[in-house]
């Protein structure tokens, strides 16, 4: 992966593959969790104490997954190269209460999880996945990948203006899925549920579910040079991440410490046990520096070392909104990963991130772009500044251009996944 980057059809594939398996951030973390165990990476316990062995190691918790590989001869004040992303993407996430109904017709509760393009949700065929907690306390992964349910939008009929005046929906009165006919009764769904997996009614105590689009990802476009999916923000970033970990492990002798962190919660401002403003990442890195023996020196050491790559998807420039986007910076697909930068902070990238971005890039023989937002429009943000600043570490942000951000089903260049991959081996190897 490390030569000079071609499109490689065999890595997107393999994305759509991720993408499809993975409806939820706990169904993405446990097949990130797979594909390091089969690259010789081995689970730990946070409620264990770590030993100062070399070799491949992760941990999981909840959406979360941090990976790193510790190579032969490293010190306690080895410094770490981090590849940061997140689990998570906009979506509809099941209420407590989800059994309700009106007019007739069953429905799913629903909340609003992120800043979705609610449109996009409208009159598609929705599955529900997501993780069951049982009454003894082990956990379930579901995943009802069929037609299920189903968000209907209005006839044009009964609303005239829709297509002059523009669509209106209301977060609590026009999204709520039907499943059904009939009236609702309180327990129906996880009971439902139970039945799926196989369970004993009664047996689940609680539940963090979530709806999916089930139709798969595809290539689009004359040449197929398009793919059109779901959760590409920013499951692409975590599948390049496990790839370009998986690449550099055991790969000849290193003299950091490569990492993957997947972080959940990004889309709704990460402040959570899991997400990227909670204590995790510098738990597991401090963790790592003691279990090596390490004092607190070592570990200001290594941190002072540190770089991260918050890889995220970024904005290819629009078609049909040119306007939108900064007039000298129009990033497009199949031209490479971007680099993100807003002087405001809204993205952690400064003139020194930009050299080991490009010198990452110029190793791999990958192209890359810079994006910056139009001055008259707001900046969204990733984990990378929240990165920097909670830990004190040089942070670069990037990422693939997409179309259709935060919608149910994104675009991106069919090249791009595999170039950022390319990347990021770079610079996990330094």
């Amino acid at each position: 992966m490390s030569s000079p980057a071609r499109f490689d059809r065999g890595h997107t594939d393999d994305l759509m593959t991720f993408l499809t398996a993975s409806p939820s951030p706990y169904h993405a973390v446990a097949n990130a969790a797979e594909r390091l165990e089969k690259a010789g990476f081995r689970q730990l316990s946070e409620t264990d104490a770590w030993d100062s062995g070399t070799g491949g190691k992760f941990v999981l918790r909840g959406g979360a997954l941090i990976a790193w590989y510790v190579p032969e001869g490293a010190a306690a004040h080895t410094p770490f190269r981090i590849v940061g992303a997140h689990t998570d993407s906009p979506n509809l996430r099941v209420k407590p209460l989800p059994d309700m109904g009106s007019q007739g017709w069953r429905q799913i509760a629903v909340e609003i999880y992120g800043g979705t393009l609610l449109n996009t949700w409208l009159d598609r065929d929705l599955g529900l996945a997501g993780r069951l907690t049982l009454r003894d306390g082990t956990e379930r992964l579901v995943n009802i990948d069929r037609a299920l349910l189903r968000v209907p939008q209005l006839a044009v009929h009964l609303d005239r203006s829709v297509n002059s005046d523009g669509l209106k929906l209301d977060k609590q009165r026009h999204m709520q899925p039907i499943w059904g006919l009939g009236d609702p009764h309180e327990g129906d769904l996880i009971a439902f549920l139970e039945e799926e997996e196989g369970l004993e009614q009664g047996s689940v105590a609680g539940w963090d579910l979530m709806v999916h689009s089930i139709e798969p990802p595809s290539y689009l476009g004359r040449d197929r040079e398009l793919v059109a999916g779901p959760r590409m923000d920013n499951l692409l970033s975590v599948h390049a991440g496990v790839a370009a970990l998986a690449a550099v492990s055991g790969a000849g002798k290193l003299d950091h410490i490569p990492v993957l962190a997947a972080f959940d919660h990004e889309e709704n401002g990460s402040q959570s046990d899991t997400g990227a403003d909670g204590p995790l990442l510098g738990n597991v890195l401090e963790r790592s520096v003691f279990a090596r023996g390490g004092s607190y020196e070592d570990r200001a050491r290594a941190f002072a070392g540190t770089i991260c790559l918050s890889s995220d998807t970024g904005h290819a420039v629009h078609p049909n909104y040119g306007e939108r986007h900064d007039p000298t910076h129009h990033p497009r697909a199949n031209a490479g990963p971007i680099l993100k930068v807003n002087v405001n902070q809204r993205y952690a990238t400064d003139g020194s991130g930009r050299a080991v971005f490009a010198a990452a890039c110029e190793r791999a023989g990958v192209p890359w772009q810079t994006f910056v937002s139009n001055n008259s429009m707001p900046c969204g943000t990733t984990i990378g500044p929240i990165t920097a600043a909670r830990h004190g570490i040089q942070t670069v942000d990037i990422g693939v251009a997409i179309l259709s951000m935060h919608s149910a089903r994104e675009l991106c260049g069919a090249d791009d996944p595999y170039l950022l991959a390319n990347a990021l081996v770079a610079f996990l190897e330094g």
